[in-house]
């Protein structure tokens, strides 16, 4: 009796090579780029929020009662991004704010069924794609690519703040 083989997932193959090295890299970031920019489309089609409300509110089901400056720290991103990812979220009804307990200015987030709605209709990773792989490199290959992402970033004089804004998000 003959046992059935699992297919082995196929890579694609990769970009077709130029000369140019400097032309082979830029081809690889436009991939990645255009691959989050595919996963956020269809987030926003399927779930009518954007990639980083997405992944707000999946924080926000996932830790009922969790406050703004946990959130903000949750995704890694300044409070007034959370803020601002939040009132969207707020105003479409997707989550509620309370505010419960002792300290009264504190404020409360919990998702609503509506939100609820919202994620079991959005394509995963809510954390986003690339997150969810880089997640799955090793760490010598993320230290690595730390290092040659920070040289790169040196060379564009990068500003550091644009590093706490998620992708999939305006940044407001």
């Amino acid at each position: 009796m003959a046992t059935q083989k699992t297919p082995t997932p196929r890579r694609k193959a990769p970009v077709e090579d130029a000369a140019d090295p400097a032309i082979r890299v830029l081809r690889r970031f436009r991939l990645v780029f255009n691959a989050v920019k595919t996963h956020f489309r269809a987030v926003e089609t399927k779930a009518g929020v954007s990639g980083a409300q997405l992944w707000a509110l999946s924080i926000v089901r996932e830790r009922p009662g969790i406050g703004v400056g946990d959130l903000a720290r949750a995704m890694d991103i300044h409070q007034s991004t959370a803020s601002n990812l939040l009132r969207g979220l707020l105003d479409a009804g997707l989550v509620v704010a309370e505010r419960a307990g002792t300290d009264r200015r504190a404020v409360q987030l919990r998702s609503t069924p509506k939100g609820a709605r919202a994620l079991a209709k959005a394509p995963g990773p809510f954390t986003g794609v690339l997150p969810e792989v880089l997640g799955r490199l090793d760490k010598r290959t993320l230290a690595r690519l730390e290092r040659d992402l920070d040289l790169l970033i040196a060379e564009l004089d990068g500003d550091t703040r644009g590093a706490r804004i998620p992708l999939g998000s305006d940044g407001r």
